[in-house]
């Protein structure tokens, strides 16, 4: 026909009538609703969840939820108050908040007490910096005073900082051990070990900072690489060399050591040789003979160019014992000692022996009468040496010895050598071993039949350590470790409360006097003792056990270490809360804490209690950045969580911590924690978001089909959802977050988004509202999110609240899901049918994946547009598929998102094992409403141009008949 405008006019109002038409039909469909945001704007909404958590008192009541639960403890090992958070407190603080919020989902009373560190060095140094010079002008108490005030700035500063992360817990009311209550449980602990007999005041080498001018625990001690000197020296001997080996007779003998630590020379007493050894007396070409180790000759030759030394003798070095030798620049003779501390893995076999600068040194000295005088002071400077080095720093009085050695002939070699090296954990200067008068736990105190360190050993072994190499570590740190150094020359701490007879300086043992001091400290706390002079706090007439003396005493100065009073958190937080409970279930904090507050915990608890403080012990590893590097200010490489969750959120910081194993060391960046909220979670976000989407109008109490009724793809998913319900709650049980983390991810990624909520489009938009096929699917949809947002809870704290705010309304639902418990697995689906839908539905994807490919393979080569223009054709052999097909032949269509499938047999003469499937264009008319090809579109007269289901669907909904010749007009 020849278009004119008559023809042109009336083919547009055609058009507009269709396409009036499909627009009105288009609005019959169940388009997905909701208020839930795309968008999370989590760092304007998690504010104002905080807001509300806090006004509603939610830590309360989950409290009150859980109240005659099944008690679960986790005990807060407390960070230091001192400076912002770093990664590192968001990884340990959001670990806790998964134990506790899985903890209490799974159906345990949980209190969470946290708490803080606030005594200690670090806070004594900053508030020095502050005062200056005003300091000398300032007593002890205001001294203390104004450390209590800085450490109270940084408890509350991290405080909000955790708080703002969604840490739930005891937030008003921590436990900090500067408190009165606190201080006065750390001295209870130390009147313990008092009373029982393990504390001693001695002269023993101690880590010593000179920068600081204390003594140090191991546990505040790091190594970090350091350049030494290194020097062969050489002693001559004095006494009959016959007397080693007959073939030394008249020879010119000397002992050779080795050193890095050319200034613990002047204190040099002795040479330690194994007394098992072999050595070799090697002869020089300029006739010295020099005593080495076998095992170490090579090595010494090389070192001390002896290349040429012939052996001239060979005996065991039990023959150098008590062998007198000339001190190498000191008017002093030095003997041969026997110790079995003496290796072969490098020097020379000869160990030179300072009493004062090593604790096997000072062992060996006791064992052999050896002066334990040290001439180093508190900033270690060498005392009543030579001139050459009196007065100077050990590290530089490192050069003037050698140049000393050289001119006394006594060096063989010297180099430099760099290695791993102790250093003070605070000030991050190199510490040495200082002898000083101390106060100190003995490790081998008789204790029940054994001693202390075995109790210890024994009690490790009854915990569950998590990864299980912790057992280990910390067995051979216990095993190995000195006395326990507890005290420490500062201010800012719990004084060792101790009153000295001022004749005999032996210590009061009252324990009616013990017990008034920690009275005093829990009313006026421990400043106490720097405002009260003895006389006022000792009874009339207090007399010294040792001497006699009579009201003479004075105060032992000396603080505790800080490790101990974190370590005494058992005595002071869990036998002393009402809440908690001796022992705790886990302890969890970083690896180092093997030496930290795991070790100094187990040891008072062992000690006074008789049992380890906690039954399961995780700890996690270090934060790293993309190149495995440590965080450190001069790399620039660190990630402030703070900054993190100002621009993306605290969920994002918490999702971080989920995705990694805590076990191992953990990479973090920026970028990566960009990457988690733009790829990760915000595909979790739209997952809930779609779900929400899809519950429009449905009420659960009135709208829920029985399990019976439901679709058999409905009750596969929900299969598959209980499947993932106990995989999740399992990964939660055994902390392991990471495990739940991707389990979730890969459930809302591979069974929702691309299978499931694909495939139910057709029957939740298509279907009238109350179909039952359609009900059905939102039953399952609604179960789905009930589980995934209370699963996913203990990690996206602030986003499964929200989506638990825009659940459809049930009676008796929680306030917030914290409160909720975890699904039940058989609350999603029956056991016994579970798992044979779960295999039956396993058979039916495998054949929908080849199916999909041949319709893959039709769009792309333009054969069909969409998948619903296609027929699938399905040759199926016998057995064991065919039945199954057969069963579920209504719910392929939809399965495979096609108009049609057909199932074809295969003529088993062909010997075909697998489903064939073949594409072909699909039968009848298209919908003009739900698109699908059918033979009954148009059967319908009230609504001509949609399928007899669609029909069926807008007759329910009320809406208004048409005609074919309406439409067309």
């Amino acid at each position: 026909m020849q278009l004119n405008d008559t023809n042109l006019e009336h083919a547009a109002g055609v058009d507009a009538a269709e396409a009036v038409q499909a627009k009105a039909l288009k609005d019959t469909l169940n388009l997905p609703k909701t208020a839930f945001p795309m968008k999370a704007s989590l760092p304007v909404n998690e504010p104002g969840r905080l807001q509300q958590w806090e006004s509603t008192d939610l830590y309360g009541q989950i409290r009150q939820a859980r109240e005659g639960a099944p008690k679960y403890v986790l005990h807060d090992g407390p960070p230091y108050a001192n400076g912002a958070i770093h990664l590192g407190h968001a990884l340990n603080k959001c670990i806790k908040d998964f134990v506790v919020k899985s903890k209490t989902m799974a159906g345990f009373d949980v209190p969470y007490v946290p708490g803080w560190d606030c005594h200690g060095l670090p806070i004594e140094i900053k508030v020095d910096e502050q005062l200056g010079r005003k300091k000398l002008e300032m007593d002890a108490v205001t001294v203390r005073r104004e450390c209590r005030e800085y450490a109270q700035k940084y408890v509350e500063l991290q405080r909000s900082q955790f708080v703002r992360m969604g840490v739930l817990g005891r937030w008003n009311d921590p436990y900090l051990t500067m408190s009165n209550a606190y201080e006065a449980r750390i001295l209870e602990t130390f009147y313990a070990f008092f009373e029982k007999g393990f504390v001693y005041k001695g002269l023993r080498p101690v880590y010593w900072c000179m920068h600081d001018q204390t003594a140090l625990a191991e546990a505040e001690v790091e190594y970090e690489m350091h350049t030494s000197p290194s020097v062969y020296v050489r002693y001559a001997l004095l006494s009959d060399a016959a007397t080693i080996a007959p073939e030394l007779a008249g020879a010119e003998v000397y002992g050779l050591i080795w050193t890095t630590t050319p200034w613990t020379l002047p204190a040099s007493l002795a040479i330690a040789f194994h007394p098992e050894f072999d050595y070799v007396a090697l002869k020089n070409t300029d006739g010295a003979v020099y005593i080495v180790a076998l095992g170490l000759v090579e090595s010494v030759r090389v070192a001390c160019h002896l290349e040429d030394a012939v052996e001239l003798a060979r005996f065991k070095g039990s023959a150098l014992e008590h062998a007198r030798f000339q001190h190498p620049f000191l008017p002093r003779e030095v003997i041969g000692v026997m110790a079995e501390y003496v290796t072969t893995d490098a020097g020379t076999g000869g160990v030179h022996t300072a009493p004062a600068h090593g604790p096997d040194d000072f062992a060996t000295g006791k064992k052999y009468a050896l002066s334990q005088v040290c001439d180093v002071d508190e900033a270690g400077r060498l005392r009543n040496g030579l001139p050459e080095y009196d007065s100077l720093n050990v590290h530089k009085a490192n050069q003037p010895i050698i140049e000393l050695l050289k001119s006394r002939s006594a060096l063989l070699a010297e180099a430099e050598i760099h290695h791993s090296y102790p250093h003070c954990w605070r000030c991050h200067r190199p510490v040495i071993y200082r002898a000083t008068e101390q106060w100190f736990i003995g490790m081998e105190t008789p204790l029940d039949g054994t001693t202390f360190r075995q109790r210890a050993l024994d009690e490790i072994k009854k915990v569950t350590w998590d990864p299980s190499w912790g057992e280990e570590r910390i067995s051979n740190m216990i095993a190995t470790r000195p006395d326990w150094c507890i005290s420490r020359q500062r201010i800012w701490g719990v004084p060792i409360a101790v009153f000295l007879c001022q004749k005999c300086h032996a210590p009061l043992a009252d324990a009616a006097v013990n017990r008034s001091i920690v009275d005093l400290f829990a009313k006026e706390s421990a400043d106490a003792w720097y405002t009260h002079p003895a006389e006022q706090l000792l009874p009339a007439g207090t007399t010294c056990q040792s001497c006699g003396a009579q009201d003479d005493f004075r105060k032992e100065m000396d603080i505790l270490d800080v490790w101990f009073e974190s370590g005494a958190s058992w005595h002071a937080v869990l036998e002393a809360e009402p809440e908690l409970r001796f022992p705790a279930d886990l302890y969890t904090e970083g690896g180092d804490q093997h030496r930290g507050w795991f070790h100094s915990s187990l040891l008072s608890a062992v000690a006074i209690r008789d049992e380890a403080p906690y039954r399961y012990v995780a700890t996690s590893g270090w934060t790293l950045d993309e190149q495995r590097r440590a965080f450190s200010k001069s790399l620039g490489n660190g990630v402030d969580p703070v900054k993190v969750m100002n621009e993306l959120g605290g969920d994002i910081v918490r999702l971080w911590v989920a995705s990694v194993d805590f076990r191992e060391d953990v990479i973090a960046s920026v970028p990566l924690m960009k990457r988690l909220a733009e790829e990760i979670y915000r595909k979790l976000r739209n997952t809930f978001r779609f779900l929400l989407a899809n519950l429009d109008g449905f009420a659960p109490q009135s709208d829920a089909v029985a399990w019976d009724q439901m679709e058999a793809l409905d009750q596969y998913m929900l299969a598959r959802c209980a499947e993932l319900v106990t995989k999740v709650r399992g990964a939660y049980e055994s902390f392991e977050f990471h495990r739940a983390y991707h389990a979730l991810n890969e459930f809302c990624n591979s069974e929702l988004s691309a299978f499931y909520l694909d495939v139910l489009k057709d029957r939740l938009y298509t279907l009238a509202p109350k179909d039952t096929r359609r009900l059905s699917a939102q039953t399952a949809v609604w179960k789905i999110v009930e589980a995934l947002v209370r699963l996913v809870a203990p990690v996206l704290s602030f986003t499964a609240d929200e989506v638990w705010s825009y659940l459809p309304a049930v009676e008796g639902r929680e306030a917030s899901v914290h409160i909720a418990q975890f699904p039940a697995a058989d609350e999603l689906a029956p056991d016994a049918e579970a798992k044979q839908l779960r295999e039956d539905f396993g058979h039916l994807r495998t054949v929908r994946e080849s199916g999909m490919k041949v319709l893959e393979a039709a769009r792309a080569s333009k054969a069909i547009g969409k998948a619903l223009e296609a027929k699938l054709v399905l040759r199926v052999p016998e057995a064991p598929i065919a039945p199954l097909l057969s069963r579920y032949e209504r719910a392929l269509p939809e399965l495979f998102g096609v108009s049609q499938v057909e199932l074809q047999a295969i003529d088993p003469a062909l010997g075909s094992a697998t489903v064939e499937a073949e594409f072909a264009k699909a039968e009848g008319d298209r919908c003009d409403r739900c698109w699908r090809y059918t033979m009954d579109v148009g059967n319908e007269g009230m609504y001509p141009t949609v399928c007899a289901r669609c029909a069926d669907a807008l007759e329910k909904i009320g809406f208004a008949p048409y005609s074919a010749e309406q439409e067309a007009a």
